[in-house]
């Protein structure tokens, strides 16, 4: 379940070069079986959450990701010295995407559904 009444987040990639913060907020956790995200990830699902845009700051000294467009006008965000996926933008207006492991902590976070879920791994159940 999502704990409302956050007050800021903060996150970034595994090696520190893209961090953030985000107050307000976290909207809709949940996983993702589309082909992009299995193959940005490497793995079956990739997990993500939203933030208000207002409020949402990119505060490590990479700044913002690099950012990739996997669809029309949505792109995935990496850091360019790690590789790890961090963020993405374009899928709401409004709303800044990070993954959910981004998180600094993200034990209160828990996906409530799977996108995509018709393209999971026929090994693992889908979240429904």
């Amino acid at each position: 379940m999502v704990s409302k009444g956050r007050s800021d987040v903060n996150g970034g990639c595994l090696c520190g070069n893209i961090r953030f913060s985000a107050a307000g907020d976290p909207d809709f956790p949940h996983l993702c079986s589309c082909e992009h995200c299995q193959r940005l990830s490497g793995a079956p699902v990739m997990s993500w959450v939203s933030f208000p845009e207002e409020g949402f700051a990119w505060t490590g000294p990479g700044g913002e990701p690099t950012w990739f467009e996997t669809f029309p006008q949505i792109c995935r965000g990496f850091c360019p010295k790690c590789g790890s996926s961090v963020a993405s933008k374009g899928d709401e207006a409004g709303l800044v995407g990070v993954t959910i492991t981004a998180l600094d902590d993200h034990s209160d976070l828990v996906p409530v559904k799977q996108s995509f879920a018709h393209n999971a791994v026929p090994w693992m159940a889908p979240l429904s």
